[in-house]
């Protein structure tokens, strides 16, 4: 077959897909990232101590998102293609693989969280204060991260099957009800004790389990996908091989990316209480103005993944084309709302004078990076995954974050004794600087490929 990647397309069909996946993705990371916003916002109010030490602790789900994220994007890749290809039992299989992993990557962090909760914390900041503050919080959030694992597969199961707006509602259910629980449990409102940071890892955990509940209860519907119980310990070869293909290099990425951002906040947060606490706000606005591409992101990886696996690859590639140009629209976009924003979120929390002077120097440092985030949000994480060319993450993260940005920012900050705002600048030059590598990547177009298997390879396997 021609990939001449001249296909025309059409417009109205690809952009009405677009905003049935994209909206409410992008309206469930929205409100996701609205929950760290709560967080910041309400015990910003209470103390900067209390804020920075819950930003710190957060870290810890961050990590563990990286490994269940690579869990279920490698589960949302071939889903996505089987899914496209029309072989239902198959999406079931991937579902159970899901759990699987999650479920042992959840414990283990849990496990972490209960019973050395001080050690984490050691991790990001050695002020004592702080690290009391950290540790009580991640003793009563550990609970939610046991169950976060469970509810991303069913959200990864109902996304890949044309259930992305019950997705969306679901997360963006939780996360009103965690905002809600906040207020109640950090001020002591409604007859509750004032629990400050604790109160936030306590509402966290409840909003999880409501999240659960909610996955549990709409995919017991009939159109819906569920775990294939009878089969849940069953080993398929060939369908395991594909997964740990698409999982292993996204694991390995993840790691990467998640350790290497959180070496950032520790490498900040290691500059001082004032630098820690400006990050932590730049981090939430960052994370809110990303719900965009993240939601566009997503749907690329559905959209491409759907038509590859139905063997439509011209229309695949057309669709992964029409996408990479979008998300330079998208970073220039979010690059102008960053710089709009920043007199607004200089006002919305209490900080200090020399913490405040900070943040104005992160957000205009990250109005520039955002243009690399959403380039390579939606171009590396949507469009070369849903074709199953994970690997290129890998080596670009590599070289870009641990080759570059993570070294600079260490020297800087511990050796030559730089300024806070230099050293933040090194944390943000891995995704501005391989945009360049990233376009030669997506033009090799060895992303345009059918991940899927006939039947009869596997002997029924499958």
């Amino acid at each position: 077959m021609s990939l001449s990647g001249h296909q025309p397309i059409d417009h109205k069909e690809f952009y009405r897909k677009l905003r049935k996946i994209a909206t409410p993705i992008g309206f469930q990371s929205l409100m996701m990232a609205s929950v760290a916003a709560g967080d910041a916002l309400m015990l910003g109010q209470v103390t900067q101590n209390e804020m920075t030490a819950v930003s710190l602790a957060t870290q810890v789900q961050f990590v563990q998102n990286m490994f269940l994220m690579s869990v279920t994007a490698a589960g949302g890749i071939l889903g996505a293609q089987y899914w496209g290809k029309g072989d239902r039992e198959t999406v079931r299989c991937l579902f159970n693989r899901m759990l699987r992993w999650c479920g042992v990557i959840s414990l283990i962090f849990f496990a972490a969280c209960e019973f050395c909760p001080e050690l984490l914390m050691n991790l990001f900041s050695h002020d004592p204060v702080i690290l009391e503050i950290g540790s009580g919080y991640l003793r009563i959030a550990g609970w939610s991260y046991l169950l976060n694992g469970i509810s991303q597969c069913y959200l990864t199961a109902m996304k890949v099957s044309d259930h992305v707006g019950p997705c969306a509602w679901i997360s963006s259910s939780a996360v009103v009800s965690n905002i809600l629980l906040n207020a109640i449990f950090i001020f002591g409102l409604l007859g509750a004790p004032a629990m400050n940071a604790r109160g936030a890892a306590l509402a966290t955990t409840l909003a999880r389990s409501i999240e659960l509940a909610l996955c549990l209860i709409v995919s017991s519907g009939k159109t819906y996908l569920r775990p294939a119980w009878h089969r849940f310990f069953e080993r398929q070869k060939l369908l395991a091989k594909d997964f740990r293909r698409q999982c292993f290099p996204l694991l390995g990425s993840g790691l990467l990316w998640g350790v290497g951002f959180t070496s950032y906040t520790a490498i900040i947060g290691h500059m001082g209480t004032e630098a820690a606490a400006a990050n932590a706000v730049a981090a939430v606005v960052r994370d809110l103005i990303c719900c965009v591409c993240n939601g566009v992101g997503t749907a690329a990886g559905i959209m491409v993944g759907n038509e590859l696996g139905a063997g439509r690859l011209e229309k695949g590639k057309a669709y992964g084309i029409k996408l990479k140009n979008i998300s330079f629209v998208i970073g220039i976009g979010s690059m102008a709302v960053v710089l709009a924003l920043t007199p607004l979120v200089t006002r919305m929390v209490i900080l200090s004078e020399e913490a405040a002077g900070y943040l104005t120097g992160m957000m205009i440092i990250m109005a520039v990076y955002m243009i690399g985030r959403c380039v390579n949000t939606i171009t590396i994480n949507g469009v070369l995954d849903g074709g199953g060319d994970t690997v290129f993450d890998l080596y670009s993260l590599a070289v870009t974050m641990w080759g570059i940005a993570i070294p600079l920012a260490l020297l800087g900050a511990f050796v030559f004794g730089w300024p806070v705002l230099v050293v933040y600048a090194c944390t943000c030059l891995d995704e501005v600087g391989k945009i360049p590598w990233v376009m030669v990547r997506f033009r090799k177009y060895r992303w345009v490929q059918d991940l899927t298997r006939k039947k009869e390879e596997g002997d029924g396997s499958l």
